[in-house]
C-alpha cells in the first residue's frame, strides 16, 4: 500500500493535518474510529466519501509513523 497516493497534507485543509485526498476526513478520525472498535463497514457508512482503500492507506500511514520512532512508557 502506497499511502502517499491517498493521503495529503495541505495547510489550507484541516490545518495541514493528514487527510484523505479530496475529502476533509482526517486520518486521525479514521484511526480513532478503529481504536473504538468501529468496523470498516461502519466507517464507510459514517463517511461515504471514503473507500476501503482509504482506510487501508490510513493504517499504512500509521504503521510507517510507528516504525520511525520509539515511545517510552514510564
Amino acid at each position: 500500500m502506497n499511502w502517499t497516493e491517498r493521503i495529503t497534507f495541505d495547510p489550507l485543509v484541516c490545518h495541514g493535518k493528514a487527510c484523505i485526498k479530496g475529502t476533509r476526513v482526517m486520518v486521525s478520525v479514521i484511526l480513532d474510529n478503529m481504536a473504538e472498535g468501529a468496523t470498516e463497514s461502519e466507517i464507510l457508512t459514517s463517511y461515504p466519501s471514503l473507500s476501503a482503500e482509504d482506510i487501508k492507506a490510513a493504517i499504512a500511514y500509521a504503521a510507517e509513523l510507528c516504525s520511525e520512532r520509539s515511545v517510552v512508557i514510564v
